[in-house]
């Protein structure tokens, strides 16, 4: 298929997945229904606004007790405005950090989800600037 050709057909869309319609026991577990329910588009799942959606890989172990892991792949949406304690990637001084935001009195901090970590409070002057908002998170096991 051409270039030109394939632009005239639109973009390419994922198979869907297929759907398990009963939710699976993360307790005891149940006798298994064989049902399946529509099939999924992750893609649609997980994104809302695509053009303000990105990708990023989580480095480090700061937010672990949000369930947010080292190589994990967060999907940040630039076009939702963020609210307290929304997790957030943010640049502070140029850097680049995963967080739950803060706010209080006008004034905004930064949570670790790891006791290990210290909040971030900006100083005065200080550049911190939100990039978007964490809609979800991805792992895989294998």
């Amino acid at each position: 298929m051409s270039p030109s050709h394939q632009e005239a057909a639109g973009p390419s869309r994922p198979p869907l997945l297929p759907l398990f319609a009963h939710p699976v026991q993360a307790g005891f577990p149940s006798p298994a229904e064989d049902r399946m329910e529509a099939g999924i588009d992750l893609q649609a799942y997980l994104v809302t606004d695509p053009p303000a959606t990105f990708l990023v890989r989580v480095a480090g172990d700061s937010m672990r007790d949000a369930g947010i892991l080292e190589k994990d792949l967060l999907v940040v949406d630039k076009g939702l405005p963020p609210r307290h304690g929304d997790i957030v990637v943010a640049v502070v001084d140029g850097l680049f950090t995963v967080k739950r935001l803060h706010l209080k009195h006008g004034r905004c901090s930064l949570q670790a989800e790891n006791p290990d970590y210290p909040p971030i409070v900006p100083a005065e002057g200080q550049e911190l600037q939100i990039w978007g908002v964490v809609t979800a998170c991805v792992r895989k096991f294998r």
